[in-house]
């Protein structure tokens, strides 16, 4: 052929199907929510393990997300997702048979006061290593670092300091933001989609300890056993889901709570009646949540002797039961609330937060 000419170019051969490339992990998950298709628990870890790499889009995030919702979640993908989490977290080193925390997914239809929070210092006092993870409010009006900053306690502290003031005090916090930085690529989203997604429930399944027992709240029932079988998967050792039925993210001193034990790898379900300890009370409204020098001050009360606060007592005293259960200083829930009363009436969870204020403070501050 010379230049120019206009010969009839040759048809190209079609490209065999099989060499097609095949899409990659986060279009092809968005594409299988759209159909409902739910995804496989590696395949959840790929595609959230993207968006930890900050590899996904603004668009391709909130699709996820609403397409995940839409569907709704399995224990497969929850499971998937936390390990995507987990890979990313900045790790604290953390060691012992009683390590636990107490943490939930927030978000409760009953506003309360820092409830776990109180709980992790009776935990604490009881015997157990207590690596409490957080963050600052983001559905009420006081988050546990909020309040642990109202408490004097500096919260501001890298993974070898929370590691040391952990084998120093039997008790840390572990501020989310500090030890999940991939975080803040879904971070913004989430907020802005302004409703319930899996990330409300990727945090309390990715402690940066490593915490293998743990007492889990989930504001929504629905949700709450998904959230038991995903931590089976993920290996827990002993861990309470619980939700308490009056809208609590906790065990609740009024009506049922359900609880989900999940234990060597199966889940049991039970139901949590506060009357059967001589904890129910009437009216939730002395529970309602305050600013975070008010919630802080009840819980000084609370920690000291009471402070005559039959309502705030009783719900610390269930979640602390639960959190001294499965740190195995109880052979049983009811031992458990039994010795959270002991702690409480000596003093040791006000002694567990005085050594956590103080070593938090002494931490030179240009290394927290």
């Amino acid at each position: 052929m010379f230049p120019g000419s206009f010969a009839r170019p040759e048809t190209p051969s079609p490209v065999p199907p099989s060499s097609q490339p095949a899409p990659a992990p986060l279009p092809r998950a968005i594409a299988a929510l759209a159909n409902r298709q739910s995804l496989s628990e590696r395949h959840a870890t790929e595609v959230f393990g993207a968006v930890m790499r900050g590899e996904a889009t603004p668009v391709q995030i909130a699709a996820l997300l609403i397409g995940l919702r839409v569907k709704g979640e399995t224990a497969e993908e929850i499971a998937g997702a936390a390990r995507a989490l987990r890979e990313a977290m900045v790790r604290v080193e953390a060691h012992g048979a009683h390590l636990v925390d107490t943490c939930g997914t927030g978000g409760g239809t009953v506003s309360t006061f820092n409830i776990s929070t109180a709980a992790a210092f009776v935990a604490a006092g009881a015997g157990a290593s207590v690596a409490k993870h957080g963050n600052r409010s983001f559905t009420s009006q006081c988050g546990s670092a909020d309040v642990l900053e109202a408490l004097g306690v500096r919260i501001a502290l890298d993974a070898a300091d929370a590691a040391r003031v952990l084998r120093a005090t039997c008790l840390t916090f572990l501020f989310a933001p500090n030890f999940h930085p991939a975080m803040k690529y879904a971070g913004p989203i989430r907020r802005e989609l302004a409703m319930p997604s899996v990330m409300n429930l990727l945090g309390p399944l990715a402690n940066p300890a490593g915490v293998q027992r743990q007492v889990v709240g989930v504001a929504e029932r629905d949700r709450a056993p998904l959230v038991a079988a995903a931590l089976a998967r993920l290996g827990t050792d002993h861990t309470l889901v619980v939700h308490g039925r009056i809208g609590m993210d906790e065990i609740a001193p009024q009506g049922i709570s359900d609880v989900w034990e999940v234990k060597a790898g199966a889940v049991t379900a039970w139901e949590l009646d506060p009357d059967r300890y001589g904890l129910a009370i009437a009216d939730v409204t002395p529970l309602a949540g305050a600013a975070p020098a008010a919630n802080a001050a009840r819980i000084e009360r609370l920690l000291g002797d009471g402070g005559h606060d039959t309502a705030g007592l009783a719900a610390v005293l269930l979640n602390a039961g639960a959190a001294i259960y499965v740190a195995g200083l109880a052979d049983s829930y009811a031992a458990g609330v039994t010795r959270a009363r002991e702690v409480v009436r000596a003093g040791k969870g006000r002694e567990a937060l005085e050594r956590l204020r103080r070593a938090t403070n002494a931490v030179p501050t240009e290394r927290g």
